[in-house]
């Protein structure tokens, strides 16, 4: 499966390695780390040079309880650094997280390839419009209610047909907006309790029989370190251990803040499924 983008071809036979690129100064794990537009492209160019094929820039924090900021504020975040990235990297896929359709357009306006949505369109009614108009890839996520209340007592009948309903509805509406470059992510952490994180990862694969690439974002989070007493600087062992399980169970992109250990994972993994049965 491939996704063809603004002359490039986004392919799925093999797994890929997604940059976290934060510019936001309240990130749970490194935010405030890239202050300036020149922090943000040396992070940017070691990640690429580790291995990532695609960089997710995001210019607002979406951690539990999180309050929103405006429009404004958050385009004048990304805007420069996503032209200084466009630039910079003119092959390499550039991701921008977010639900507003106005910045969604006004990123892909600017040259992004991918639009990363943590709402998959609940958020802002008119995102699935502007992905639809050029069938810009797009990346749904599954969050339960928002960043600010989604912890809070996070409840469902059985949380993987629950979340496979939910894309069920939203592959359905975005087909009849004749759009199908989608790639579905269950949104670890966003509205689930620590045991529903894995029971979702568990059956991560029954996913894929929706027929789209799916994305793990596992990395540094809380589902971590409440099992084996971390925090998010001291979690990436335990990054690692969940992105192995993803990819062992179908996932196609991992969403990760540490790239060199995240490609050798998807290396070791590749060869091991490569060896004699």
């Amino acid at each position: 499966m491939a996704y063809p983008i603004n002359g490039k071809l986004l392919n799925f036979n093999a797994p890929q390695v997604m940059a976290i690129v934060n510019v936001t100064p309240d990130s749970f794990y490194d935010g405030g780390k890239f202050g300036s537009t020149y922090d943000v492209l040396r992070d940017a160019e070691e990640k690429v040079s580790q291995g990532a094929t695609l960089l997710d820039i995001g210019a607002a924090s979406s951690r539990p309880g999180a309050d929103p900021i405006s429009e404004a504020e958050e385009w004048q975040r990304l805007e420069a650094p996503l032209k200084t990235l466009r630039q910079r990297f003119p092959n390499i896929f550039i991701s921008v997280d977010t639900y507003r359709s106005h910045i969604a357009q006004k990123s892909i306006d600017l040259g992004a390839d991918v639009i990363n949505d943590i709402s998959g369109g609940t958020l802002d009614a008119a995102m699935f419009a502007v992905v639809a108009r050029q069938n810009t890839p797009y990346i749904a996520m599954h969050l339960l209610e928002t960043p600010k209340t989604m912890q809070i007592n996070p409840h469902y009948e059985h949380v993987v047909r629950d979340v496979k309903a939910s894309f069920h509805l939203k592959i359905e509406q975005l087909q009849q907006l004749g759009h199908s470059s989608l790639i579905l992510d269950p949104g670890f952490g966003f509205g689930k309790t620590l045991e529903q994180n894995y029971v979702l990862l568990k059956h991560l694969s029954e996913f894929a029989e929706l027929g789209f690439p799916l994305l793990a974002g596992v990395s540094r989070k809380s589902m971590i370190s409440k099992v084996i007493g971390t925090n998010p600087v001291t979690a990436l062992n335990g990054t690692t251990v969940l992105n192995t399980i993803a990819l062992l169970n179908a996932a196609n992109i991992l969403r990760v803040h540490d790239v060199l250990e995240a490609k050798q994972a998807i290396d070791l993994v590749s060869f091991y499924n490569l060896a004699e049965k």
